[in-house]
């Protein structure tokens, strides 16, 4: 641990800087301004915690004005009182406020190399007081902590290469067990954690669709949308039941705390977080200097993949470069205050999902430097908390999994030159074609307003007259895509598809973007469609050369759940896998992505204590979310499922 001497030298270090380049603050000498870093020292572990509460009860006015000001009136006060310091009025006081902190983080950054005990060591010390109140708790809790979109070959490729040092470690020794399961159709976050976190994964068929009864388009991640989805799977007994703390998750898993949570985002429980997180300068600043990094990191590597005319790669700019910098880095720090301090409150167990991996796959690519490069700063945040445990209440297990894994290939777009809805208008006898479009990290952007601001300002989607909905939506989810013909109520069958729209099921089987397409026949129910055959997924019967060839050994049995879920499409439709270059074909603007079949888009990971019971096969969310339940409950840190109070 860095010892106290040394960050005092630091401050001093760091305020005296600041001292010597603004003016209107000036200092008799260096005794002065050590008092003055004393002084501020004393000031913050006084005033901050009563800060946060004052700008907390503001509302979002009051965490920007905290944000930008609470560090400035402390700094302004220390200056103040110290003897020896002089300062004409607030305003340098305020420079002097960003400088030292900003100056303090490279600092500190230097000194530790970048490495993360002087973080770790903050941590403890901001959450002491919450230790203090709780008793020891011989009971062991659970961390289960999510890598978005890692699957399970990747990761054992990421431990042999050095990016996953303390998972490497953990499983060199022996204490755990790396396990694959299968992701059902769609391989996509709130699918998976309908699954994993309430057991409820066929509640949802893709990342977005379309509610024909409602004539609403659901995309889950909005929070609102979220919301109404977490409405019908829960059941009260989900897997964070009991007293478990949702973080940053799509769907909350019934748990009694829920934070940056999207379906529970705009509640008031988050804001004090994020106030906290935001006022403290070590925190904020730390995180602001490391995002720009992120940043000038991501324009590099961009123009290298450029440079070196790596393929397939897509435009790598606009907003994309700056939600790098806020999931990669902000969102980062923020979650693992929030776990840090309901370890060190006892929390029995918590789970939550770091996007850092699955953000930059998306657009670089899965096995891409840079993605695997990104799966570091996750690995550091195991290693942060690891330390945190051995300071909380209670022992912890950890728990690490994903929730799907990626695929790579260049977009259905850079090949053919068009979009697929497009290509789907071109095929319709009227061409009123109406398709989704909405980044899926946007929604931590959602997440992370509501959450701030305790309300969600996107309209819920309203059902319209006849005349206003469209003859055919298409909802993409990367290389998966669901086409509706919205003007035909319930599931419409292939024999009504091709008598209204004759040219539609001919082009789309014969496209050489397109793997296949399943529809629904009246007469011999789910049917998948290719270029040279068919097969019946109700009796298995295949003529020509089955579609599903390449797609894995469970594409049939994906296929034949899928079709029987609750507003799937009337045509569900996959991208080509081309089995020599071991890529897909994503309907959206992505390189890396996941959703429908073909590459590892399927197989996620989970790495567990060793001596926990695993089945031999694990298939789906659904039989996960039992088996960490019943790992949560033979370790006493959730109920039993009968023992659990329902809510109502």
């Amino acid at each position: 641990m860095l010892s106290l001497l040394v960050l005092t030298c630091l401050g001093t270090l760091a305020l005296g800087v600041a001292i010597g380049l603004l003016p209107g603050i000036s200092a008799e000498n260096g005794w002065a301004v050590l008092a003055a870093a004393i002084v501020l020292a004393a000031l913050g572990a006084l005033l901050r915690p009563l800060l946060v509460r004052l700008f907390s009860r503001l509302g979002w006015i009051g965490v920007v004005v905290g944000w930008l000001v609470a560090q400035a009136l402390l700094v302004w006060a220390a200056l103040w009182i110290a003897p020896g310091v002089h300062v004409e009025d607030f305003w340098p006081a305020f420079w002097a406020s960003w400088i030292s902190a900003a100056l303090m983080t490279v600092g500190l950054w230097a000194i530790t190399a970048g490495k993360t005990g002087a973080a770790t060591d903050h941590l403890l010390r901001v959450n002491r007081r919450f230790r203090r109140t709780v008793a020891p708790i011989e009971t062991p809790g659970v961390v289960m902590i999510q890598i978005d979109g890692l699957s399970a070959p990747l990761a054992r490729w990421a431990v042999e290469a050095g990016n996953l040092p303390t998972l490497g470690r953990w499983l060199r020794s022996g204490s755990h067990a790396l396990t694959e399961w299968h992701a059902q159709l769609p391989a996509t976050t709130p699918a998976s954690q309908a699954g994993l976190l309430h057991g409820a994964s066929d509640q949802v068929p893709a990342f977005r669709w379309y509610e024909k009864s409602s004539a609403r388009l659901v995309v889950t991640n909005r929070p609102k949308d979220s919301a109404l989805v977490e409405s019908r799977c829960s059941d009260g007994r989900g897997l964070l039941a009991g007293g478990g703390v949702s973080v940053s998750n799509v769907f909350s898993g019934d748990a009694g705390t829920s934070l940056l949570t999207m379906s529970t985002a705009g509640s008031k429980g988050p804001s004090r977080y994020l106030s906290a997180y935001l006022i403290d300068p070590y925190g904020l600043t730390r995180s602001l200097v490391l995002t720009v990094g992120e940043i000038i990191k991501e324009l590099y590597q961009a123009r290298r993949q450029r440079l070196r005319d790596v393929q397939p790669r897509m435009r790598r700019g606009g907003s994309y470069i700056f939600l790098r910098g806020a999931t990669n880095v902000l969102l980062r720090h923020l979650n693992v205050a929030v776990i840090a301090e309901h370890m060190m409150r006892g929390a029995p167990s918590i789970y939550c999902d770091f996007v850092d991996y699955d953000e930059i796959a998306h657009h670089a690519g899965p096995a891409r430097p840079e993605s695997l490069a990104s799966l570091e700063g996750i690995d550091e945040v195991l290693a942060t908390l690891e330390q945190v445990a051995a300071a909380a209440p209670r022992p912890y297990h950890f728990v690490v999994l994903s929730d799907h894994g990626q695929s790579q290939g260049a977009t259905f777009e850079q090949r053919y030159g068009l979009p697929l809805p497009e290509l789907i208008g071109r095929l319709t006898t009227t061409g009123d074609v109406v398709a989704t479009r909405e980044d899926e990290q946007e929604g931590r952007a959602h997440a992370l307003r509501a959450s701030l601001s305790g309300t969600e300002k996107a309209p819920l989607p309203q059902a319209g007259s006849d005349s206003e909905v469209p003859e055919v939506v298409v909802a993409s989810s990367g290389n998966l895509s669901l086409v509706y013909l919205a003007r035909l109520p319930g599931r419409v069958t292939l024999e009504q598809i091709e008598e209204r729209h004759p040219k539609l099921l001919p082009g789309l089987v014969e496209h050489p973007g397109v793997g296949w397409v399943m529809v629904r026949s009246g007469e011999h129910g789910p049917v998948v469609l290719g270029r040279s055959g068919r097969r019946y997924l109700d009796g298995g019967r295949i003529e020509g050369l089955d579609p599903l060839l390449g797609y894995g050994p469970r594409a049939v049995d994906d296929l034949r759940r899928h079709d029987g879920l609750a507003n799937t499409g009337d045509l569900v439709i996959g991208s080509l896998w081309d089995p020599e270059a071991q890529e897909v074909a994503a309907f959206e603007d992505l390189i890396g992505c996941h959703g429908g079949l073909g590459g590892w888009q399927n197989r996620p990971v989970l790495i567990h204590p060793r001596e926990w019971r695993t089945p031999a096969e694990l298939v789906g969310a659904d039989a996960v979310h039992r088996v960490l339940c019943r790992w949560l409950e033979e370790t006493g840190c959730r109920p039993a499922e009968q023992d659990l109070i329902l809510p109502g």
